[in-house]
């Protein structure tokens, strides 16, 4: 089946074709950063890393931008309140631009330590002042914005498709709401491009309008186009963001250019707390350092795949806990494989010899094409660790060729595609530096010294105490071996 997705524009999955075949410009919307990473922020950079990550396995030439939002992101998310990130400087009393370089470098070591690779740009809204003028200009001059008092808005009636992303209408947009009459807005609905700095506004520049700060949602538009070009394939982000932000970024960008922005939009499902949005302005949200000290980053990593990228995601610890359990059974399981490989290396490596091994493959590439389904993806990869268990119990040598082919799968799949295998695999990485391993391996030295004295009662004394802890040990011709169950 060739490669689905699901257009939040259409909605409906449709066939996925580039704009130019073999390659894929894509653009996601970065963070505001004015505070640490939360889970919410990772379950959108996880799942947009692991579709990135599937088109590079597809061969496709990708061209991956993500901004970093460092101005003009506004308290209440449209065009009222305070800059998020002044405001925040204004808690700590800092410089806004410092505010912004800490939480940016706070983003990248923890997206690092979850496994998300770099994008290949990263624009700042600060180092893209000018673009973002002449992008306001451009929809003056079409007669698609209008200047207030400095202030720089967006005609939404000028536009006929306004709404086309999010299905709303827009008399419906402001029906029921209450119109602030010293509002500058010739409707409702329009949106800021520029506006005036009032006085104490620290984040300020020159423009045609006077001093001020440019709209969030010019910054995006200004930013892909100029990376991308002005049509480009695929536009990502927050479900959170569909409205206003994208509903926006279409009006202005297609209005400044007369032509389709965007071919395919796709929209990441929200993290919750309890069934309710988990969110800096809510305050239950819990940054990913402090969920680092609990779990493994690649658990956490584990935990967000194992829900579709368009799905709710509850976070609780409980659930959390049963990720790390099923993560730490693929793991393991590897972790075996890849032993018994360097112990008793075969004299040729032949991937491509097992049926079983194939078909699975088949069924993982199958479920990545259907909208990029990890869920469905990670459940093929335990029917492979079922397997693989069962050849670790039998005639190891016999099996060398399947477990070879078994390896590349899971580097295929589990590593290279979803990004969930850590670069080690030995026991102590695995167990995070824990004692574990080293005891394991001292009780089965005692173990051994039993057997050799024919002390068979503590032998098996020894062995049913670590069976009861998870620990299967295995004598064999050449040594005792041991794993996880």
């Amino acid at each position: 089946m060739p490669l689905h997705v699901y257009n939040t524009l259409s909605r409906a999955k449709e066939e996925f074709k580039p704009l130019q075949p073999g390659r894929v410009g894509i653009y996601v919307c970065g963070p505001t950063v004015y505070g640490h990473p939360h889970i919410g922020h990772a379950k959108s950079y996880v799942s947009f890393d692991a579709i990135i990550r599937y088109f590079r396995y597809l061969e496709y030439k990708v061209l991956y931008v993500q901004n970093i939002t460092d101005v003009g992101h506004l308290t209440d998310d449209a065009d009222e309140g305070e800059d998020k990130i002044e405001q925040r400087s204004k808690i700590d009393k800092v410089h806004p631009m410092q505010i912004a370089e800490e939480y940016t470098q706070s983003y990248f070591e923890d997206m690092d330590a979850m496994g998300v690779l770099r994008a290949d740009i990263y624009p700042r809204a600060t180092g893209h002042i000018i673009e973002q003028i002449q992008m306001v200009e451009e929809l003056l001059r079409n007669g698609f914005a209008y200047e207030v008092d400095g202030s720089v808005y967006f005609d939404v009636r000028k536009f006929g498709e306004y709404g086309k992303l999010s299905g709303r209408v827009l008399d419906e947009m402001v029906a029921g709401t209450r119109v602030d009459k010293r509002s500058d807005k010739r409707h409702p609905a329009d949106f800021a491009l520029w506006k005036k700095a009032e006085p104490g506004h620290i984040m300020r520049w020159i423009s045609p309008w006077g001093e001020g700060y440019p709209g969030w949602h010019i910054e995006c538009s200004a930013m892909s186009m100029k990376y991308l070009g002005q049509q480009f394939d695929i536009h990502g982000g927050g479900m959170d963001n569909q409205f206003p932000h994208h509903e926006c970024e279409i009006a202005q960008s297609e209005c400044a250019t007369g032509k389709p922005f965007v071919k395919y939009w796709l929209h990441n499902n929200l993290v919750t707390v309890n069934g309710h949005k988990m969110g800096k302005s809510l305050g239950n949200f819990i940054t990913l350092k402090d969920a680092f000290k609990k779990y493994d980053p690649l658990v956490l990593r584990f935990f967000i795949l194992q829900s579709h990228y368009r799905s709710t995601l509850d976070y609780s610890d409980q659930a959390v806990q049963g990720a790390q359990t099923g993560y730490e059974k693929l793991i393991n399981t590897v972790r075996n494989l890849r032993d018994e490989l360097t112990t008793h290396p075969p004299a040729e490596r032949n991937t491509d010899v097992s049926s079983a091994v194939n078909s699975l493959k088949a069924k993982f590439l199958s479920a990545m094409n259907d909208d990029f389904n990890t869920p469905q993806a990670i459940a093929v990869l335990f029917d492979g660790v079922k397997e693989v268990n069962q050849l670790l119990g039998g005639d190891v040598k016999k099996a060398f060729p399947e477990l070879n082919a078994f390896d590349a799968f899971f580097d295929n799949c589990a590593g290279e595609i979803l990004g969930i295998l850590p670069d080690k695999l030995d026991a102590q990485a695995l167990e995070g530096g824990s004692l574990e391993p080293t005891l394991v391996e001292l009780l089965l030295r005692v173990r051994d010294a039993a057997r050799t004295e024919k002390a068979f009662a503590l032998s098996d004394k020894i062995r049913d105490g670590l069976s009861q802890l998870g620990i299967i040990v295995e004598d064999r011709k050449d040594g005792t071996r041991w794993r996880k169950s």
